[in-house]
């Protein structure tokens, strides 16, 4: 869905405007893998991982890295996927016993932290603003006269009015551009389909109207510049696009509606835990893919989709396991469930964490903090999707962070924007958050393919929810050939390998705005994209903090001497 995100900022005046008779040139067409090339050899910002693969890695040996996916579950069929899925080695299968003893029962690739005893799991969930707001209303009665103004706590109350009693100025801009479009949509629809006499419209079929009537040729350009925005996605059809559309449109309609209405805790009632309580940790169930599973899917494929297997597409990392960790609903997650899956999947062995996800409020904070602390004593790297508001995160509340409550820094903690391709206009990406100093590098993030739930299919999605895997597949390609750099030591190489901006094109749209012009190199604390190719190069000459343990020799047993005689 973060590709109507994006419209309704690139293209809202042209939209809300009657059809216009010029059709804009079509620019080259963007490979699908963009977010793999390089932008010497083949001028996308790709993050160069084919060019390492074929002058970098060749001969070498790689280990296996586990990366764990914490997101909205993994379809475990995918013929992209069902052999770089990570198997629990101690638990068996089917048989109902904890046999790990780890208090999850048969949790074979994962845990579904979102889940009910009797196999069900939570499908959505209420916004955080809305459900502080009304605890807050619960606890105070009425906050405002409660609370002593000048008080953290009154300015948290503050900020939660703003976003919860009167819909987001950002959805109502938006919800009023989508119905534009579907309007101007269905006018191009019915006389596209009269035109064509089919029941469907796709890019190939739009290019081979020529010298048709004015009414065509304007559905015609319409249609064009909509197809157009979805970079890279080449086999886009009509039908496929109203229906996302549509659902986008409910969605922010849902949004709106939920900004004044109490939510119902449908997660507790449904899960069964105490929710107040993170020592009440042993909920939920193993099916980490149920029926909504699109975003881990798509997030996974990305990371470590099987290259060179002759099927849909290639991911970043070619030595990768993937542990699904299901804590995400439509909707935002809860602290508990986030620091329960952080933990789950350091404990069952992940070295990297991608977690494409975030919200504004964070009431149990200091769950989240601990978890974190707790990866970062075991050596584990979190990466973590910057979000799609166009804003600045050194002003703004984005969660989880890299900062503590008591004011400290994880340093195992890497946080991601995205990038477009670089073709054209598209550099930064418009949705992208960024920060000088909470944002530390960008990634490929616009209409990038990858594996999608439901029968081996494939699709484009948009986000920094797709910039996040690209740089955990980066992460954990760099960290199979060098296992010995610690996560401190890991953050640090991506950072400092990654690549500025071409000084011709330093100069980019300020995400989120009308067009204002900034340095790139502001944008985050690296100033750059990261690249897989510089990475591996500087990794090299990285001495690492962690030192495998050698294997033990086994002592040969001694002999008793035989006696003569």
């Amino acid at each position: 869905m973060n590709f109507f995100r994006e419209l309704a900022v690139v293209t809202g005046a042209v939209v809300l405007a009657t059809f216009s008779t010029e059709v804009k040139a079509q620019g080259t067409a963007v490979p699908k893998n963009w977010q793999l090339l390089d932008y010497g050899k083949d001028s996308v910002f790709g993050v160069s991982a084919e060019k390492a693969y074929s002058e970098l890695l060749k001969g070498k040996k790689s280990k296996p890295v586990l990366v764990a996916v914490i997101d909205s579950g993994v379809d475990t069929t995918h013929e992209d996927l069902r052999s770089i899925l990570w198997r629990n080695p101690k638990e068996i299968p089917g048989n109902g016993i904890d046999d790990d003893g780890n208090g999850y029962i048969d949790d074979v690739y994962g845990w579904n932290f979102l889940g009910a005893k009797d196999g069900s799991s939570v499908k959505e969930d209420s916004d955080e603003a809305s459900r502080e707001y009304y605890r807050y209303k619960s606890k105070y009665i009425n906050p405002d006269s409660a609370l002593a103004p000048g008080s953290k706590e009154y300015a948290y109350w503050e900020r939660l009015k703003a976003k919860t009693e009167r819909p987001p100025s950002a959805d109502k801009g938006q919800y009023k551009t989508m119905l534009a479009i579907r309007e101007n949509l269905k006018k191009s629809e019915t006389i596209l389909k009269d035109y064509t006499k089919t029941e469907d419209i796709t890019a190939k079929q739009l290019d081979s109207i020529k010298n048709a009537g004015e009414d065509v040729a304007m559905a015609k350009s319409f249609l064009t510049r909509l197809f157009s925005s979805m970079e890279g996605e080449e086999d886009v059809s009509l039908n496929a696009f109203k229906e996302e559309l549509d659902e986008y449109i409910q969605q922010l309609k849902k949004n709106m509606e939920a900004s004044v209405k109490r939510p119902v805790d449908k997660r507790t009632l449904i899960v069964g835990d105490n929710l107040n309580d993170i020592n009440d940790r042993f909920y939920g169930n193993n099916d980490v893919m149920g029926q909504f599973s699109f975003h881990g899917t798509h997030v996974s494929g990305i990371i470590a989709g099987v290259r060179d297997n002759g099927v849909g597409i290639e991911g970043v990392a070619d030595n990768v396991r993937i542990m699904a960790v299901k804590v995400v609903p439509d909707g935002d997650e809860r602290d508990k469930d986030v620091a329960l899956g952080i933990r789950y999947a350091v404990d069952n062995g992940a070295k990297i964490i991608n977690m494409s996800f975030g919200k504004g409020f964070s009431p149990n904070k200091e769950w989240v903090d601990d978890a974190i602390r707790y990866a970062e004593s075991k050596g584990v790297l979190l990466v973590h999707a910057a979000g799609n508001d166009g804003a600045n995160n050194d002003e703004v509340e984005n969660f989880p962070n890299d900062t503590y409550l008591d004011g400290k820094t994880a340093n195992n903690l890497i946080t991601v924007g995205a990038m477009g391709n670089g073709r054209g206009n598209a550099k930064v990406a418009v949705f992208s958050n960024y920060g000088k100093k909470e944002v530390d590098v960008f990634a490929p993030g616009v209409q990038i393919y990858s594996t999608v739930p439901g029968g081996n299919k494939y699709g484009a999605a948009s986000g920094t929810s797709m910039a996040s895997p690209v740089v955990a597949g980066v992460a954990a390609l760099v960290l199979s050939y060098y296992p010995e750099l610690s996560a401190r030591q890991l953050k640090e190489v991506l950072e400092k390998s990654a690549t500025p901006m071409p000084a011709s094109l330093a100069m980019v749209n300020k995400p989120g705005s009308s067009g204002e012009q900034v340095n790139f190199a502001d944008l985050s604390t690296s100033g750059g994209m990261v690249n897989v190719y510089n990475a591996l190069k500087l990794a090299a000459k990285t001495k690492g903090e962690n030192k495998e343990p050698k294997p033990k020799k086994e002592k040969k047993a001694k002999v008793a001497p035989v006696k003569k005689g």
